[in-house]
C-alpha cells in the first residue's frame, strides 16, 4: 500500500522525532515483556551507559577530540551524590543537581588548559586525570570510604514514588536517556553541531569560518562531563553502593570502545555500541573473564577494517552495494 505524498513528506521531515517516539513506546512496554529481573537490570545498566556515552560521542565523534578519562566524571557524579546523601543528608534530587554543577565546574577548570593539547597529548592528559581521580577515591578513606566504597545511598523518589526496584528504575533511567538522546540529535543538527563537525575536520578552517575553536571544545567537553555526572548519580542511587574500581581507566577505555563500535559521530549507533559491549560479557563466562582483552581485540579489529565504526561502516557498505546494484540495473536497462 502506497502512502499519500503528504504522509510520506511528513515522515521524511520528522523521521528523527518519530524514531525517538517509537523507541520510547518500545521501552515503555519492555517491562511487560522482560520478566527476568537480571535481564531488566542489564537493560537498566545499558540506559545508564547510554547517557554517559552520548556525551562522550559528542566530544570524540563530532568535535574530533579524544578523551581516555571519561570514567572520572562518571565516578565524580556517583561519589558526589553518594557523599551528599549519606554524609550530609541532602535529598537525592538536589544532590544529583548540585553534583552535576560541581562536575561542570571541574570539567571547565580541567578543560581550559588541557584542551590546548591535541592528539595523543590530549589522550594522555585525560588518562592522567582519570588516574588522579581514581587514586583520590581509593586513598581518601575519610570521605570516599577508600577501597571499600560507600553504601547506603538512598534511591531516587518523585511525588512519593520511590524508584527502588528494577521496573521502576527502568522508566526513570530510560526517561533520562531519551531526553539525552533528543538533546544530542537536536544539537548535532543545529549551528553548534555544524561548528563541531567543522572543528573535527580542520580547526584552522573552522576558525576561519567563524567558529570559536577554544570555546567550542571546552563547551562540548563540559557538556559531556555533565552527561557522565548525571549517569554516575543515577548509577549510585540505583545500586545504593559505589566502589572506586568501577571508575578506573579500564572503564574509560570501555566507554571509548562503545563509541567506536557504535560509530564515531553516530548518535543512534551509540545505542548499539553500548548495548553490544554491555551485553557481551554477560553472554558467556569466558567473555566476562577476559573482557578487557576481548574489548581490546574488538577495538583493534574495528579500527582496522571499519574505522568509522561498526554500525556506520555496515550502513555505508550497504548503501554502496545498493548504489552499485542500481547502477548495474540502469546499465542493463
Amino acid at each position: 500500500m502506497k502512502l499519500p505524498s503528504k504522509t510520506r513528506a511528513y515522515i521524511i521531515r520528522h523521521h528523527t522525532g518519530l524514531m525517538v517516539c517509537g523507541l520510547s513506546v518500545v521501552l515503555l512496554v519492555t517491562p511487560l515483556v522482560v520478566n527476568n529481573p537480571y535481564n531488566l537490570g542489564i537493560l537498566n545498566l545499558i540506559g545508564l551507559y547510554v547517557i554517559a556515552v552520548l556525551g562522550l560521542n559528542l566530544f570524540i565523534g563530532y568535535a574530533g577530540q579524544i578523551s581516555l578519562g571519561h570514567a572520572a566524571f562518571f565516578g565524580l557524579g556517583a561519589y558526589g551524590s553518594a557523599i551528599l546523601t549519606t554524609t550530609y543528608q541532602l535529598p537525592p534530587w538536589p544532590a544529583l543537581a548540585l553534583t552535576a554543577v560541581i562536575v561542570a565546574v571541574v570539567a571547565l577548570i580541567i578543560g581550559v588548559p588541557t584542551l590546548r593539547l591535541s592528539g595523543h597529548y590530549l589522550a594522555m592528559a585525560t588518562l592522567g586525570f582519570n588516574y588522579v581521580v581514581h587514586s583520590v577515591l581509593v586513598q581518601w578513606d575519610a570521605v570516599t570510604g577508600g577501597p571499600s566504597g560507600l553504601s547506603g545511598v538512598p534511591p531516587l523518589a518523585l511525588f512519593g514514588l520511590s524508584f527502588d526496584n528494577d521496573v521502576k528504575f527502568h522508566f526513570l533511567v530510560w526517561g533520562f536517556a531519551m531526553v539525552a538522546l533528543t538533546l544530542c540529535l537536536n544539537l548535532v543538527r543545529s549551528g553548534v553541531g555544524r561548528g563541531l563537525a567543522a572543528l573535527a575536520q580542520d580547526e584552522v578552517a573552522a576558525s576561519a569560518l567563524g567558529v570559536d575553536v577554544a570555546r567550542a571544545k571546552v563547551g562540548v567537553f563540559v557538556l559531556s562531563a555533565v552527561f557522565a555526572s548525571v549517569a554516575g548519580s543515577l548509577y549510585a542511587h540505583y545500586f545504593g553502593y559505589v566502589n572506586p574500581d568501577t571508575f578506573s581507566i579500564f572503564k574509560s577505555l570501555d566507554l571509548v570502545i562503545m563509541v567506536v563500535v557504535g560509530g564515531l559521530g553516530s548518535i543512534w549507533g551509540t545505542l548499539f555500541g553500548v548495548g553490544f559491549i554491555t551485553v557481551l560479557p554477560n553472554l558467556l563466562d569466558f567473555f566476562e573473564t577476559y573482557s578487557d582483552i576481548i574489548h581490546g581485540v574488538i577495538l583493534v579489529v574495528i579500527l582496522l577494517f571499519l574505522p568509522q565504526g561498526l554500525v556506520t561502516g555496515l550502513a555505508d557498505y550497504s548503501k554502496i552495494r545498493l548504489a552499485r546494484r542500481r547502477l548495474a540495473g540502469a546499465n542493463r536497462g
